[in-house]
């Protein structure tokens, strides 16, 4: 049966009778349909089995359409790969975070794109019901085990596995820049409470100390990721309230070189460069005067948060 032919024979029996049932059958198998094809091409490239001129014509598009449409996602899904050195390498975020992202009301709190669970750990300790949405399985994982009294759910920006109305705030922490906003802001808004806030989060590095910045230098000498730490959140989100914390997080050499790792640009170098990029990261810290000896490393942050309304 040609491909036209069985695509329609399939579309209509989804649909059966069609109406708003046969919308929210069609709606829910193109996303898990979306999810096989997203699924297909990461396991095509990561064995470097195809080009993304092949995959843009099997796609029935260009390679800059593939491309534009599949990397970002692809990097947003890399993280697993380095679960561990994400969980050992990232900072957490600092205690007066709190008071800010979630307003005093909240109980229930959903931490959306949670990782391997550093703002859940916080946001748990404050007395919060907390569910956790993460999509990489790995990342889960090691959320589940690092705070076992959150609820971790399988789910994305995209398809939230919540009821309408369920929660009584949203926190995004270091991940709002992976999602497809045209469909994670109505869906962030359905599964919110009237009134209800959505708190956007980054731990950005302090590069005014000058050991910061050679790090930030050798980090970005291949690529340089710019993310809006201030975005604007479009309607039915109201005016933002911002806040910038300084503080430092205190680690360890192995904690910096897993913390470079666990980047997605770095985690998608070719191998031998990305070996060389950590080997250099260890020589600036055996070596820059600052650094060298020293058993604990105050990396400098600045945590910047916006919050809006629903």
């Amino acid at each position: 049966m040609p491909n036209d032919d069985l695509a329609h024979r399939i579309a209509d029996d989804v649909a059966g009778d069609g109406g708003l049932a046969g919308l929210r059958r069609l709606s829910g198998v193109i996303g898990t349909l979306e999810d096989r094809r997203t699924a297909l091409i990461e396991e095509l490239r990561r064995g470097h089995h195809a080009t993304w001129e092949e995959i843009g014509r099997a796609c029935g598009m260009t390679r800059q359409g593939a491309t534009r449409r599949w990397s970002g996602k692809l990097r947003a899904r890399s993280f697993g790969a380095e679960a561990t050195a994400y969980q050992h390498g990232r900072p957490g975020y600092p205690q007066a975070l709190i008071g800010s992202a979630v307003p005093r009301e909240a109980r229930r709190v959903l931490d959306l794109g949670a990782g391997t669970g550093k703002l859940t750990r916080l946001l748990v300790d404050a007395g919060l019901d907390v569910v956790a949405v993460e999509p990489d399985e790995a990342m889960r994982d090691q959320l589940a085990a690092a705070v076992p009294k959150a609820a971790v759910r399988a789910g994305s920006a995209e398809r939230i596995p919540l009821a309408d109305g369920s929660v009584d705030a949203v926190v995004v922490a270091q991940a709002w820049h992976w999602f497809d906003q045209n469909t994670a802001v109505p869906e962030i808004a359905r599964v919110l409470a009237p009134g209800g806030t959505l708190s956007l989060v980054w731990n950005v590095r302090d590069e005014s100390e000058p050991w910061a910045a050679e790090l930030g230098a050798l980090m970005h000498r291949s690529t340089r990721q710019e993310i809006d730490t201030q975005p604007v959140v479009p309607a039915p989100f109201g005016a933002p309230e911002r806040l910038d914390i300084r503080w430092q997080h205190v680690t360890t050499r192995a904690g910096i070189v897993d913390m470079v790792a666990s980047r997605s640009y770095v985690i998608a170098l070719p191998e031998a460069e990305r070996a060389r990029l950590l080997a250099d990261v260890e020589e600036l810290l055996d070596t820059h005067p600052d650094l060298a000896g020293r058993d604990e490393i105050a990396m400098p942050y600045l945590t910047r948060c916006t919050s809006v309304r629903r």
